[in-house]
């Protein structure tokens, strides 16, 4: 399947290494399995973007390392739960799962998606810096799910933050109108600039009983995407090179879209 995706994109963002450490023979098959111009987006641990992680989600013999009570008892951890020598080992092994593709210069950006919970705040700007220090060698990319980060008053600063730290802003179009809710601004502040489609499902945006498939379930029109355009270029303009990735994964429906979107940017 890589290997046909890869004759269609030059881009893929990797999901699974949200849910699951990833490993260097896996992401060293990635990189065998691709042209040599092919690009990995991957997404950080869940752990590192203080989402809930289910024991199940570390590496078994780390998870063999903590207190029986804690995993047995507790259906989530944070980092706040594992001891500090663990949680380094953890950002160890994650670093060294990007490097088969850093190597071969096929890794593009690691994406932080921090969770709605996730708000506008000195210590949460120190925690943002603390995540870049650990992946020292990487492009990190930072999306927001809590409109504090470009409200009125917090939104130069957030830019601004992001640009003096060398950290892309994570440009989104997602349904408007929730706590959650990021504006579809157009701001390039590294040297990769990214742009990321949720859909516009507004019924099922923020419904605690959705699933995944669910909330991303929209399909763009020509007309919704053709908004974008302009933004794209302004981007690329701005940014040496442009991700635009399609996350409303229902069936073919970000396929379809990204062919779409192709099509309008060569126009």
């Amino acid at each position: 399947r890589l290997r046909y995706y890869q004759g269609q994109f030059d881009v893929v963002e990797v999901d699974s290494s949200y849910y699951a450490m990833p490993s260097e023979v896996t992401s060293k098959l990635w990189v065998e399995r691709t042209e040599q111009e092919f690009t990995f987006d991957i997404k950080a641990f869940r752990l590192f973007t203080n989402h809930p992680t289910p024991a199940s989600a570390l590496p078994s013999d780390i998870k063999g390392e903590m207190p029986a009570k804690l995993v047995n008892q507790k259906p989530n951890l944070y980092m706040r739960d594992i001891p500090s020598e663990l949680v380094n080992e953890l950002w160890s092994r994650f670093e060294q799962a990007l490097a088969p593709p850093k190597e071969r210069e096929k890794l593009g950006v690691v994406l932080f998606q921090f969770p709605p919970w996730f708000s506008f705040s000195t210590k949460q700007l120190d925690y943002i810096v603390y995540c870049k220090a650990m992946l020292p060698e990487n492009d990190l990319a930072i999306e927001f799910r809590n409109s504090s980060w470009l409200s009125n008053d917090n939104q130069a600063n957030t830019i601004d933050f992001l640009r003096r730290n060398d950290l892309a802003f994570v440009c989104v179009d997602e349904p408007q109108g929730f706590k959650s809710s990021v504006p579809p601004i157009a701001e390039a502040t590294a040297d990769t600039a990214l742009v990321r489609y949720h859909g516009r499902n507004t019924r099922m945006w923020e419904s605690r009983s959705a699933t995944a498939n669910q909330r991303f379930n929209y399909l763009y029109s020509e007309q919704e995407l053709a908004e974008w355009v302009p933004k794209i270029n302004h981007l690329a303009d701005k940014a040496k090179q442009v991700h635009v990735l399609f996350n409303n994964h229902y069936r073919d429906k970000a396929i379809s879209n990204a062919k779409q979107m192709k099509i309008l940017l060569n126009d």
